[in-house]
This record gives C-alpha cells, structure tokens and sequence, in this order.
C-alpha cells in the first residue's frame, strides 16, 4: 500500500530532476497530506515501512531509504547508498557510493559517509574526523569502518563483525595469529586510535 506520491513540484539537482513528495496516509509521525522532501523516483523511499524523506533532503540514483530512518535538513542520499533501521541522516550530511547507515546511527553536522563504508549501531558521525574506512582490506578484500559512538566510544565495523576496537584487536589476533592480515589489520588499528584520540576519553589497550 503505497504511503506518498510524487507532486509536480519539482527541481533540477545535478542534472536530474527531483520531485517533492506528498504523504497519502498517516504512518509514524507522518500525518497524510504532509509534503516531505525531494526524491528522484518512487524506489528512493520503501512505501511498505515507516521511513521518510522530509525539509530540503535529496534522495536519488538508486539509493533507498527504508526501516523506521529518516533523511532531513538539507541531507543528500545518493548512488547506491542504503540508509535504514532506526538510522538519521541531517544536516548537511551526504551518504553516497555503496554507503550504508543502519541501526540508530546518527550521520548530520557536514558528515560524508561515502565508498563501501557502513554505519551502523550507536554511530554519532557529526564531521569527517568522526569516521575512517579503508577499503580492499583482509583475506575478502573489503571495506573496514571506525566511527565514534554517542557515548564517545570507537566501534568498528567489518564485514559481518560490529564491535568495539578492543574486541576488534582481540579478534584479529584471535582469528589471524601474527600472519600478513593480522600485521595489516594491526597497523589500522594503531592508526584509528590515533584518528580517534581527541575524541576518546580512553583507549582501550589490549593485553597480551
């Protein structure tokens, strides 16, 4: 059951033309009639959830917007990036390429999350100097995400591991021994608590 239609108000937006979308039923703190934002089509924003697109935001190429999240402010969305869960989007944040947000991240401020990078959990990304990836890492070749938590935490993201950057170090060295991927995984982690340590309160160290 469809919950928004395209208006005919509408702007062009680097080269494509965006639409500015109408609700036509109630849902979560949408009230029917209630103009949102700007989105390219229809597949931008999942009808079947509770997800919207409000203010000035952009959502457009193929990427999507769906679970209970929320893209406000003047926020843009676009290439193939994946915003869902509890997840925020404000501000003058962008999510782009293959990005992901999920769970109850929170990207706004002038935050850019872009490439394969993934968000997710308690993530509190408000600038760029909250957020690091890197990308053709480990033994699959894929992408390795640090960000700040609200509580000023280091989390990590990796494939199907989420956790802190303690339990990652823990891990590597659990699951790669002293091999070439430990000792390149290593590296990152030096370099992230380095990124990180304005911000932290602590480092967690790992013993022996």
């Amino acid at each position: 059951m469809k919950k928004f239609t395209l208006t005919e108000e509408k702007k062009e937006h680097f080269g494509l033309t965006l639409y500015r979308i109408k609700a036509i039923r109630s849902f979560g703190n949408v009230d029917a009639g209630e103009l949102g934002g700007w989105i390219e089509k229809e597949s931008n924003l999942a009808h079947d959830t509770l997800a919207w697109v409000s203010g000035n935001a952009r959502v457009s190429g193929t990427a999507e917007v769906s679970g209970n999240a929320e893209v406000a402010g003047n926020a843009r969305v676009f290439g193939n990036a994946r915003v869902s869960g509890n997840a925020r989007v404000s501000g003058t944040a962008e999510v782009s390429g293959n990005a992901e947000v999920a769970g109850n991240a929170r990207v706004f401020g002038n935050a850019r999350v872009s490439g394969n990078a993934a968000v997710s959990g308690n993530a509190w990304v408000s600038s760029q100097r909250h957020i690091v990836w890197f990308s053709s890492v480990g033994s699959e070749g894929g992408t390795l995400t640090a960000f700040l938590t609200k509580s000023s935490e280091i989390e990590v993201k990796r494939g199907c591991f989420k956790g802190t950057l303690g339990e990652f170090e823990r891990a590597v060295k659990g699951t790669h021994g002293e091999n070439q991927y430990a000792e390149e995984y290593l590296i990152l982690v030096e370099f992230i608590k380095v990124r990180f340590k304005e911000f932290t309160k602590s480092v967690v160290e790992v013993s022996e």
